[in-house]
Formats: structure tokens, sequence, C-alpha cells
């Protein structure tokens, strides 16, 4: 057995210790808000990415009903919780994207049968999509839900 020496070094002193706790603090601090930001990005795409899915279902949905439409009019309108637009329903929508029925607050669709705008809140973002004549692909906006 061997006996410990008192001018031998066996671990660390207590300002040793000290001092890398400050560096690991530091450290962290530095890194935090950092990763902060990136976790806003990613919830800011997918919100993007989930309201996309729901235009894409609502325009599949509304023209498999616009190509019913045996006279060719067509008014329009808007799809929410409480209205249904012909046999196009808010669930139905939120199936085909599959999203939660509860988070998309509106589709509106066009005289000419085309999904122009659509509002999708989730954990506390709102995503507008909106689609104009000169807007191929239409735009995306988040905000914070009220």
């Amino acid at each position: 057995m061997k006996k410990w020496n008192r001018n031998g070094k066996k671990g660390f002193t207590l300002v040793e210790l000290i001092v890398v706790l400050v560096i690991l603090a530091i450290l962290a601090a530095l890194l935090i808000p950092a990763l902060t930001g990136y976790i806003n990005k990613a919830k800011e795409k997918q919100i993007t990415a989930e309201t996309r899915q729901v235009v894409m279902a609502s325009q599949t949905l509304v023209d498999e009903y616009f190509a019913e439409q045996v006279s060719g009019s067509f008014a329009g309108g808007t799809i929410d919780s409480g209205t249904n637009l012909g046999t196009v329903k808010l669930t139905d929508i939120a199936g085909l994207a599959e999203v939660k029925a509860a988070n998309i607050d509106n589709v509106k669709v066009g005289t000419n049968g085309v999904i122009s705008d659509v509002v999708y809140i989730r954990d506390g973002k709102k995503c507008t999509y909106k689609k104009t004549a000169t807007d191929e692909a239409g735009t995306y906006t988040i905000t914070d839900a009220p």
C-alpha cells in the first residue's frame, strides 16, 4: 500500500475546480442564445411546411369539388370551423394534410377555385398564406399568434 505524500499532488484544488466551472458557464452563456435561434428557425420552418400541406390539401379537395360542379359556376368562400364549402370540410382538409383541424383557422377560396388565403396557428405562431394574381406560388408570413 502506498502512503500519500504530502508534497505530491493528488487531485484538483478548489481554485482549479472553480476556474473550470467558470469557463464552462461562459461557454454555456455563449452557446444557449445560438441554440435558441436555431430552435426558433426550425419551428418556423415546420409551421411553414405544415401550412404548405394545408394549402395543397385544400386545393386538392376544392379541385375535386369544383370538377363535380355541373354548371361550372363557383361562388368561392371561406372554410372554417363553422362553415363548409360544398362538400369540402375543415376536418377533411386536416385529415388529408395530416395536421390537427383545430390548428387551421380558415381557408379562403376564390371564385376561380384557387386557394387565396390560409391561416394556420400552432405553438403560439401564426402562418398566413396569401396568393395574388401576380404571385404564382404565394407568400408565407409568420407572426406571433394573438
